[in-house]
């Protein structure tokens, strides 16, 4: 197997964001008679703001700064105001194995994943545990096991497409090759790599970089938290400011200030 198709890291797109409809803000303010005004430039870290002062109506008042009004949030464990922010993102180069983890996390996160049943995996990738990437012998034994897997899939398609085209002349060619593969990949190991899409709010964002950042974590998916975490650390720094990666005997996982915000 070719070594473009064995991925050994995660890749994280983060490809969309919230914006501040600025006049419909202002229009809330005066109608309300209040003035508000906020020293960071982050959407959601203004829209979280915005959501915890309106339960008081209290624009204006207290805290001055974005980061110091967050801190309270949080520190108070007012975690529903964090729901608000929301983030989109692609993932590639993770394994099956990881996104059966991945998408337990269901409140406040929702998923587009690639479909076996459509997409032709004889091109598929693979993603090595981090376990045998740092142990050679292992590493053959597990991309032996993949090939043999891999193989299996190319052939039980090859004679499985006649078998259907017989038995099913009366569907559509897209149709024949859906039942074609579902069929074949349940040869697939878990390591094949996949493609999700990901919408989560700060809040789901949170409880994933504490669960699934933790040293106790499966490490696959330990290091697409840490990958996730430290675009949102720059992104939105004052919703993580009490996060943040620690190395600990030599392993890299997330600790967390306040925690089950």
């Amino acid at each position: 197997m070719k070594k473009d198709r064995i991925v050994t890291e995660p890749r994280v797109y983060l490809v969309g964001r919230q914006q501040i409809d600025e006049n419909m803000l202002h229009a809330f303010l005066d109608d309300e008679g209040m003035r508000f005004e906020t020293d960071t430039e982050v959407p959601a870290e203004i829209l979280a703001e915005v959501a915890g002062r309106t339960c008081y109506m209290s624009f204006g008042k207290g805290r001055k700064t974005n980061a110091e009004y967050l801190d309270r949030i949080i520190s108070s464990h007012h975690g529903s105001v964090l729901e608000h922010a929301v983030w989109n993102f692609l993932i590639t180069g993770v394994s099956r194995s990881l996104t059966h983890e991945l998408i337990r996390h269901r409140i406040g996160v929702s998923y587009s994943q690639l479909s076996q049943r459509y997409v032709d995996e004889s091109q598929a990738r693979y993603v090595v545990p981090p376990l045998y990437r740092e142990q050679p012998e292992l590493y053959e034994r597990w991309l032996g096991a993949v090939e043999s897997a891999h193989t299996a899939y190319e052939e039980l398609v090859k004679a499985t497409e006649p078998c259907v085209a017989e038995m099913h002349p009366e569907l559509s060619p897209t149709d024949r090759r859906k039942l074609v593969r579902q069929s074949a990949r349940s040869v697939l190991p878990n390591a094949c790599e996949t493609k999700i899409f990901i919408s989560a709010n700060a809040r789901a964002l949170r409880h994933f970089f504490e669960m699934r950042g933790s040293a106790h974590a499966d490490a696959e998916i330990r290091e697409l938290a840490i990958a996730m975490f430290r675009i949102m650390k720059e992104e939105a720094p004052n919703i993580f400011a009490d996060l943040n990666v620690v190395l600990e005997e030599g392993t890299e996982s997330i600790r967390v200030v306040h925690s089950k915000v």
